[in-house]
């Protein structure tokens, strides 16, 4: 467990020092919506390796945790790249600069739907891409919860001595 938690940590404070190293406030809108769209695929393609890893894991509520700690702060990070640079390249899609901290902090607020209403986007562009993230929130939150808590069902399934059922075989008191 400890080793799975440490992993899980690590994964995520690279992932983390990876966006705040990034030069994200010299580049363009179509390098970002490119990277974005290869960002998000790439997350698709790492659910689905992940999905098949819970399954066949010894211990798939664990790897499950590692999962989650791998790509929902991979899916946070590309909308908040993403974010960062349109502020970047127009101060008029969002309501103020947006620093790094500032993009996360907005992409967070938006998956959660806290929504404080300090920093909003006011371009079209920006609203599109926020609602797109919006309804990609809903579509993690819903149907990718389903999928990995199905994975981690199917691998305690798969493991030996498990009837399947859930329950397991024991003797009776006073039995032999």
């Amino acid at each position: 467990m400890v080793r799975t938690g440490l992993r899980a940590l690590g994964t995520t404070a690279a992932l983390v020092a990876i966006y705040y190293l990034l030069p994200l406030d010299h580049t363009s809108t179509w390098i970002a919506a490119t990277t974005l769209v290869i960002g998000l695929v790439a997350f698709i393609a790492l659910v689905i390796f992940q999905v098949r890893s819970i399954i066949r894991s010894r211990f798939p509520g664990l790897r499950a945790v590692e999962a989650l700690a791998t790509s929902l702060p991979l899916f946070l990070l590309l909308f908040s790249a993403t974010y960062l640079v349109m502020a970047t390249v127009s101060a008029s899609n969002f309501g103020q600069k947006l620093t790094h901290t500032d993009a996360l902090y907005f992409t967070v607020t938006v998956f959660t739907t806290v929504g404080f209403g300090d920093i909003t986007a006011k371009s079209e562009g920006a609203r599109i891409l926020v609602t797109g993230q919006m309804i990609t929130d809903l579509i993690i939150l819903g149907i990718g919860a389903k999928i990995i808590l199905g994975a981690v069902r199917r691998g305690r399934q798969r493991q030996p001595g498990n009837t399947g059922a859930g329950n397991r075989t024991s003797s009776s008191p006073g039995g032999p």
